[in-house]
């Protein structure tokens, strides 16, 4: 059998086959054609029912059943800090199916009864929105610490500044040239001076 892809197929398919998937779906014709797809995939599966309280660290991707009677069960693998991607099975729709598919965040669902069309591009384009919404938020992170890291060299050169009778944009010279000095991180250097003067304060 030939690859499903080729040098131009994009990274995120051709990483496709390394993903561990978890399958979390009643012993059924469903989930037999859904594991047969998985393993033509190239994935690694293993299989879960009636629900599962952890997953292994290992897991990149999950297929859930959802149905009202796992509607109630706590999914505590979903607590994880960076939660994982989720594609719902589901049987039919109704409100209650489809909200619980918005809760889990899912960007694709696979209908029941499981068919071969459908399963790489839920995949595809599930692991695709993961990963943007992982860059994203590391991103936001990024620049939240950085604008934490402004307001820290702010408050230093203001303490500096009124202690030593000195103009700011003197202050922040002394705290740079003390940074360059130390070969310190200049966040570091105001975090010290910060402490320092709430020390002197008590």
């Amino acid at each position: 059998m030939k690859p499903f892809h080729t040098a131009r197929t994009p990274e995120i398919l051709r990483a496709i086959r390394s993903l561990h998937v978890a399958v979390i779906h009643p012993d059924d014709d469903d989930r037999a054609e859904l594991v047969a797809q998985l393993n033509l995939i190239g994935c690694r599966v293993c299989t879960f029912w009636p629900h599962a309280a952890e997953l292994p660290d290992s897991v990149d991707l999950v297929f859930l059943a959802v149905r009202p009677e796992s509607l109630a069960v706590e999914l505590k693998w979903r607590e994880r800090r960076d939660p994982l991607p989720v594609i719902p099975v589901v049987t039919y729709e109704n409100p209650i199916i489809i909200e619980a598919a918005m809760q889990l965040d899912a960007h694709c669902v696979i209908s029941s009864p499981v068919r071969s069309f459908g399963v790489l591009t839920a995949i595809s384009i599930t692991m695709f929105q993961h990963r943007n919404r992982l860059q994203l938020e590391r991103r936001v992170k990024r620049n939240d610490e950085k604008a934490s890291e402004r307001r820290q060299i702010q408050r230093a050169t203001a303490i500096l500044s009124q202690s030593n009778g000195i103009s700011e944009d003197k202050a922040y010279e002394l705290l740079r040239a003390k940074s360059m000095t130390d070969r310190t991180p200049i966040e570091q250097i105001a975090s010290a001076i910060i402490n320092a003067n709430q020390l002197l304060r008590m």
